[in-house]
Formats: structure tokens, sequence, C-alpha cells
């Protein structure tokens, strides 16, 4: 069955979501944004296009009328209008957002909804959730969960070794706000930029810290199950101290409006960069204390002619995988959907899951 798919939003990542659905013969897509400018790079692409205002649910409903599908890759502030918006118009919901208020409101109304509301649907939260609900299926019983994701410049070269590859405004939430955990088998709210580690892979050393959102609804699947599950941001060595710098000496958090100009003036996007996903559980099977890793390091890569750095690429393929899974009847059709609901097969069974198999570093050691 042949879907149609509007996406709101057409920045980096629409773009992307946009062309992997162009080349499929199971998709057509439209790109719905109120910025002419970058509706007219998408039309180049030989895209459908509509000019919408995102904030004004009522018009946008209108708009979405007979799409089976929307996916909201527009900053998250904007969440709430256009998950109202696709349930007025009766189609599926699908979002990028790390935002924990946004991902709640979308909770709330998928409680009226007669099609599925499914937040949180990119690379973490979104695939990380994925693979991390896979490796805790493989216990009999389990005893921690531990979840690290980065997206990395290749090649750093200022102090803080990072280039943007993402939203701004979502980096300064991750950095700002609570954390989800499981400690000692409780829920609890932990603070941003602490619980500091350093991991090696590859022989590169890397440093971890809590940041806000990535683990999406997972410890309260988990909650019950397990001891401790935890979520960490990969970043280089000396990042973190940094950061504690200009949010805690500085007093930054307070001024998330100047940090934001702070790193869109002086920090450079580049398109030269990886992802990397760790997630390592612990626990029993057939009567042993087992631990298992899963890792994927994805990098930027040539799709249909263009460069698409990696955190586009691993995004997209997050969203898409699960968006192809609802077609395919494999989902829920209504209500809200959680990430750790896909099997990780099924995900990397998929036409765009396949862009995430090429970073899956232990099946190339196995193949090896």
């Amino acid at each position: 069955m042949r879907w149609n798919i509007c996406i709101v939003g057409a920045g980096k990542i629409g773009q992307m979501i946009a062309q992997l659905l162009q080349q499929s013969v199971n998709y057509s897509v439209t790109v719905a944004d109120q910025d002419l400018s970058a509706l007219a790079l998408i039309r180049a692409a030989g895209i459908a296009t509509k000019q919408v205002d995102a904030s004004d649910a009522d018009a946008l409903s209108t708009s979405l009328t007979g799409f089976d599908a929307v996916i909201s890759a527009a900053p998250f502030f904007l969440t709430p209008s256009i998950a109202a918006a696709a349930s007025k118009a009766g189609a599926h919901y699908f979002d990028l957002t790390e935002d924990v208020a946004a991902t709640n409101a979308v909770r709330e109304m998928a409680k009226d909804t007669k099609t599925a509301f499914m937040p949180q649907c990119g690379l973490a939260p979104g695939f990380v959730g994925i693979a991390g609900a896979a490796l805790a299926e493989e216990f009999d019983t389990l005893e921690c969960l531990h979840m690290r994701v980065g997206a990395l410049p290749l090649f750093p070269t200022n102090a803080l070794k990072y280039n943007l590859t993402w939203s701004t405004d979502g980096l300064i939430n991750e950095y700002c706000n609570p954390c989800d955990a499981i400690a000692s088998g409780e829920l609890v709210k932990t603070a941003p930029l602490e619980n500091y580690e350093i991991l090696s892979h590859d022989g590169v050393d890397y440093e971890c810290f809590n940041t806000s959102g990535g683990l999406g609804t997972l410890p309260e699947t988990l909650l019950g199950q397990v001891r401790d599950v935890s979520y960490r941001t990969i970043r280089y060595p000396g990042h973190c101290e940094i950061l504690k710098l200009l949010l805690h000496d500085l007093g930054l958090e307070r001024r998330r409006d100047l940090l934001k100009e702070i790193f869109e003036t002086a920090l450079p996007r580049t398109n030269q960069d990886v992802v990397l996903v760790f997630c390592t559980a612990k626990g029993s099977k057939n009567g042993q204390l087992r631990e298992k890793s899963y890792i994927n390091k994805s990098f930027s890569r040539e799709i249909g002619g263009e460069v698409w750095s990696a955190i586009q690429v691993t995004t997209a393929a997050g969203v898409l995988g699960v968006v192809d899974l609802m077609r395919q009847g494999k989902l829920p059709r209504a209500g809200f959907v959680r990430q750790e609901q896909v099997k990780l097969a099924d995900f990397m069974g998929t036409e765009f899951g396949g862009l995430y198999a090429a970073g899956d570093v232990l099946a190339q050691y196995r193949a090896a």
C-alpha cells in the first residue's frame, strides 16, 4: 500500500526525510513550511510543497487532510500544534522531538485519537531506545542498561571539539533540562552534565555525561525489571568542562537565548561527522552473569547525488523506519506508540533501517 506523507518543516532534517521518501516506490511526499526560501529548495529537488503556518493548528489541519501520516521535523515548541492538526486531519503522527514536555503533550492527545501517535522517532530518543530494548530482551533478568550516543565532528578544531550538527534549541535543552533514569530500581531525575565517565572505541577516547530526553519512555517501560538505566551523551574529552563554565559559572543556563546566539555565531556546521551509538546491558542469562553491547557507528554519505551528514541520515532513517513498519501493519494503528514496541530486527529490515545496517559495528566484525 502506497502512503501519502506530509513533512512539516523544511530544514536540514526535513529535506533528508523528503529525499528518502521521494526515492521510495512506497510513498509520495509533500513538505509544508512557512519559509518560502526553504520550500524553494525542496521544489528544486522535484518534491511537492505547501506554504503553511505550523503554529496555527486549525489552518494546518486543513492542509493535512488526505495524508496518511504527518512527520514533524519542526522545532520542538511547535510539536503540540502539529500533533493537534494531525489528529484533527485523521493522520498518523510522528516526530523527532527530545523535549519531554512536548512529548507529554502528544501522549495526552493520543488518548483520544483514532490514529497512531509516535513521538521521539529520531536517533536519541528513537533508534537508541529500539536498540536498548532489544538488548534488554536477551536477558532472563536484567541488572543494568546503559545507552551512550554522540553526534560528533570527524575533525574537531576548536576548544569545545564540537560543530553544530543538530537543532541548537534541542542541543541546549539537552544540556540544561533534568534527565530521566532508573537508579536502584526507582525512577529518578538526574542533573545534566553530571555522572561523568570515559569510554574508548576504535582507539579513540570519549567522555560521556547526563543529558536530557535521550531515553524517551524506556525507563517507564523497564521500571520494576531492572536496577539501573541511564543515558549519556558522547563528546570528545574537554567538552563537558567548558559547558559547565558557560552554563554554571557564567550563568548562561538562565540566558538560553544568548547561549544559542553564541553557539550559532561561533560554532560552524559540518557534514563531516560521525554518529556513535554504544549500548551495554548486564544481567543473568541461563543462570550466568552476562554482559552484551550493541555498537553502531555511522558516517556522512552520498545519497541521491548529495552528501548528507551522519546525524541527518540516522535521524531520518530513525523516523522513516518506524513509519514503514506502521505502513506494513507491524505497529499499533491507534493511540500512543513507544519506541521500545519496535523490534530491532523488523526496523533493520525496512528499506530505511538499512541505512543503519552500514554502521552496525558488531555485525561487521561477525562478517569479517
